[in-house]
């Protein structure tokens, strides 16, 4: 436990946690006609959780997860900075697979948030979360 009561997440947990965020973010994502193109990539500049296609546009999705509500949503935890690291490894990301580079990209969001009764999650989606910050 930390000096504020809190308890300290391990690392291992917390991908563990991630990954079944992702898991639930990408099959909500599929089941509304997106198409998986990269899971998970990384670069020297950050990680982009998910690449999608969204018919003719490439998707870059954050994916973001909130167990306790009083500090915000999900959503709202993507400030100015992260936007701009996810913004700047997408263009990473464009440079290294150029074959999407005649595609038109936008960034999305999606937010979970997991419930204490048995709906399980809410997800909140956000598309155009926000322009490419360059």
């Amino acid at each position: 436990m930390v000096k504020d009561g809190t308890v300290k997440v391990p690392p291992r947990l917390k991908r563990l946690i991630g990954n079944s965020g992702e898991d639930l973010a990408l099959d909500f994502l599929t089941r509304r006609g997106l198409n998986l193109v990269q899971r998970n990539y990384q670069c020297r500049l950050g990680e982009i959780d998910l690449v999608t296609l969204d018919q003719d546009t490439l998707v870059f999705v954050e994916v973001r997860f909130r167990r306790d509500l009083s500090h915000g949503t999900a959503v709202e935890t993507v400030t100015p900075a992260k936007q701009k690291k996810i913004a700047r490894c997408a263009r990473h990301y464009l440079m290294h697979n150029p074959r999407f580079n005649h595609l038109p990209c936008r960034f999305d969001v999606v937010g979970l948030s997991f419930t204490t009764d048995s709906r399980g999650a809410d997800i909140q989606w956000i598309k155009h979360a926000f322009d490419d910050c360059s």
